[in-house]
């Protein structure tokens, strides 16, 4: 790979990645047309730490409460057992500690529901996805289907739901829909903050939902293409081509999540809905063509 080419796939991941438009599509798509030899599974794996950099980045605050409050939720879990046994050896009735006691508590169990369907979904599809993304055809049909939901999220009121009124199974059925966004064309955001949309989140809750829940999507498709990728050696050139990549994408992600939260106030995504049957559109003609 030219780091010519490694500049545009890491353009195009950081400016597509964290807006509505699915990143996958577009690499698939642009893959395709200028026939760019891209070994895979390490450059990919570079591109999503690039990516998860700027998500810390912009939402570094959210990221260490939750972290705090996760390190203490696991405390207090400990502690819930050690007075268990208390309670029973020596016949006491001390009180247990309330668990999920705040909103950031709740949100990362929400958001750690929300990962179990999404990884199974993307280790179980992953050979599916390979083919898809192999041809025009796919990615298409997946931006296709990714305007539709947009234009669900400009005409579906939003609700007034915040952490603590939201269920598991509202979190397992994200899930669910956010794992389909492994197939090239389906936006992750788009999909993950239209459904939470359609199930009453406030506007703001669902956009901090939406991005957060990137969080263990792209570190666990890091990890899991990282460990196919053991063994491989590369010259000291071509890593530093692919970190060139990895960096503009998460410098340009960074930018591209500051353009959506603007965007997520105004409620316009019928414009991103246009631009994907657009380039749907190309692709499924390119592909008959070409």
């Amino acid at each position: 790979m030219s780091i010519i080419d490694a500049l545009l796939l890491g353009l195009v991941q950081g400016l597509t990645e964290f807006l509505p438009v699915s990143s996958s599509g577009h690499l698939a798509i642009l893959k395709n047309l200028l026939q760019i030899k891209e070994t895979g599974l390490l450059f990919s794996v570079l591109l999503h730490v690039g990516t998860l950099v700027a998500v810390f980045a912009a939402f570094r605050r959210d990221l260490k409460k939750l972290l705090l409050e996760g390190c203490k939720l696991v405390y207090d879990f400990w502690e819930n057992i050690r007075v268990y046994f208390k309670n029973r050896h020596e016949q006491e009735a001390i009180r247990y500690r309330k668990l999920v006691s705040n909103n950031y508590r709740r949100l990362l169990l929400l958001l750690l529901v929300s990962t179990i369907p999404t990884a199974l979904e993307g280790v179980f599809l992953s050979n599916l996805v390979l083919q898809a993304e192999s041809n025009l055809l796919a990615p298409a049909i997946g931006l296709f289907i990714t305007g539709v939901f947009l234009l669900i999220i400009d005409f579906f009121p939003a609700g007034k739901k915040i952490p603590k009124d939201v269920s598991y199974k509202t979190a397992l059925l994200i899930g669910v829909f956010q794992g389909i966004a492994v197939f090239p064309g389906i936006s992750r955001l788009g999909i993950t903050l239209a459904v939470c949309l359609m199930c009453g989140f406030n506007k703001k809750f669902a956009m901090k939902y939406a991005f957060l829940a990137a969080v263990p999507s792209i570190l666990g498709a890091a990890v899991w293409e990282l460990i196919q990728v053991s063994g491989l050696k590369l010259s000291l050139e071509t890593f530093g081509v692919y970190i060139v990549g990895a960096a503009v994408a998460g410098f340009v992600g960074y930018f591209s999540i500051q353009i959506m939260l603007r965007m997520l106030k105004r409620r316009k995504f019928i414009f991103f809905a246009v631009y994907c049957f657009l380039i749907g559109t190309v692709a499924a003609i390119c592909n008959f063509v070409l």
